[in-house]
């Protein structure tokens, strides 16, 4: 197991953790690194470690002000591809749901698509240097 110390850590709050797990590891190629369905699990895959907190689980339960964390938002892990059409097409056969089509600037190409519980992902091929 990694020493996640060494590790980039993101928490997403999630609305199923058993489809959030077959979702990274199957679609995106993450590591299960603790699996404690229905509450918690983390995933890891290079030095980003994703923390997937349930509704059971302490980072999903209501702030001292009275809000609730809940899935969504358009702050994003961003992964790097190879081959974006590849991996879009890929995921599209999945059944994924997708944000936006790729867009393409002078640093590459991106792709935004959801995991199960609405959480975004930036799909990311950089431009030939």
């Amino acid at each position: 197991m990694p020493d996640t110390r060494d590790m980039a850590s993101v928490r997403y709050i999630i609305e199923d953790v058993p489809a959030a797990l077959d979702f990274y590891t199957n679609a995106l190629g993450f590591e299960v690194l603790t699996n404690a369905a229905p509450a918690f699990a983390d995933v890891a895959r290079g030095h980003l470690r994703l923390l997937l907190s349930g509704p059971q689980s302490s980072g999903a339960r209501a702030l001292p002000d009275g809000r609730q964390p809940v899935p969504g938002g358009w702050n994003r892990i961003h992964l790097i591809v190879d081959d974006l059409e590849a991996e879009v097409a890929r995921l599209r056969e999945r059944g994924v749901t997708f944000r936006s089509d790729i867009v393409r600037g002078p640093g590459g190409a991106q792709c935004v698509l959801d995991d199960p519980s609405g959480n975004p992902i930036e799909l990311f091929q950089p431009a030939s240097r």
